[in-house]
């Protein structure tokens, strides 16, 4: 299953960034630290790619620290781009931001050259939660739903320091299906677009091999770890629904509800601290995307040829 998510409202923020780029110093991207490739928007990249960026890592107090060492080495590196993690109810590193923004920037500064910074991340990522808290007003909607940002909004965070905030956006088709799992199961997609069950799944299988012992300490299977690792998917969800009293009639397991106290155990972090995706494997998913394209693209370009070679009349 594809997941994708691109209401109207998104198109407009489109339209919004392409414009607003042109009066833009630095760009900061607030990335789901949880899932720093999968959460990096591709159309953003298009869009603002001659832009120096700060990606924050946000969330990072509930994702696993080394895989956030791994996501901020493999950001830094990139070619006019800084990456820093933050907890955005936290004001101490969120004013850091500002500092942050001066470095990639340097010749901004000061009433003559105020600095313009636009904020940009996918739907639920936290930002409005980072923008109220880098201006100490509740300037900015916030919510545990995708798309609580309708309009863009401008912000003076200091006398020299403007800040624009959008609304939070996905692109228009999600290649990379591991990434639209991990973005419906962070939250950043709307809940009309996916089922809840199958995203479980797959987080499941994530979970399994990387995690096993946050899910016997969170639902107390009492099975060795490897046979958890061993199960299949469908049956640890059963086993979780057991444990955690989804149940049906005739003592069947209410997956669709299981499926639910997974979720929410997940995005709320009870879980504990997680990371779905290292850079190797991000990095892996989006050329085997690539590659489907390419062969897709190919596969398209030879029904055309056959199609006009059909039509061709025969040479005299």
């Amino acid at each position: 299953m594809s997941i994708q998510w691109f209401p109207g409202h998104m198109h407009l923020t489109r339209k919004a960034i392409a414009e607003r780029i042109k009066d833009i110093d630095v760009v900061i991207e607030v990335l789901d630290a949880r899932l720093p490739g999968s959460s990096a928007n591709p159309l953003l990249a298009e869009l603002t790619g001659h832009k120096p960026t700060l990606k924050v890592l946000n969330k990072q107090d509930v994702a696993d620290p080394a895989r956030t060492a791994l996501w901020l080495d493999w950001y830094n590196a990139q070619h006019a781009t800084a990456a820093v993690p933050l907890d955005a109810s936290d004001p101490a590193p969120a004013r850091k931001l500002i500092e942050a923004c001066h470095r990639l920037a340097p010749n901004r500064g000061g009433l003559a050259k105020p600095m313009r910074v636009l904020i940009c991340g996918v739907p639920n990522v936290g930002k409005s939660t980072l923008i109220n808290t880098l201006s100490n007003k509740r300037q900015a909607k916030t919510g545990d739903e995708a798309g609580i940002t309708k309009l863009e909004q401008r912000i003076t965070l200091a006398d020299d320091f403007y800040l624009w905030d959008t609304p939070g956006m996905l692109w228009p088709r999600i290649s990379v299906v591991e990434s639209g799992y991990n973005l419906a199961a962070s939250g950043a997609v709307g809940r009309n677009a996916y089922d809840e069950e199958l995203v479980v799944l797959e987080l499941l299988r994530r979970l399994q091999a990387h995690y096993g012992p946050l899910l016997q300490a969170r639902y107390k299977l009492a099975l060795p770890d490897a046979t958890v690792a061993a199960m299949r998917d469908d049956e640890l969800l059963e086993a979780i629904g057991r444990k955690r009293g989804a149940m049906l009639g005739g003592g069947r397991v209410n997956l669709q509800k299981a499926a639910e106290i997974v979720l929410t155990d997940f995005r709320t972090a009870i879980l504990g601290r997680i990371t779905l995706e290292t850079p190797p494997e991000f990095e892996a998913w989006r050329a085997a995307a690539a590659l489907q394209d390419a062969e897709r693209e190919a596969k398209k370009q030879a029904r055309s040829d056959k199609k006009k070679g059909r039509k061709a009349p025969e040479a005299t």
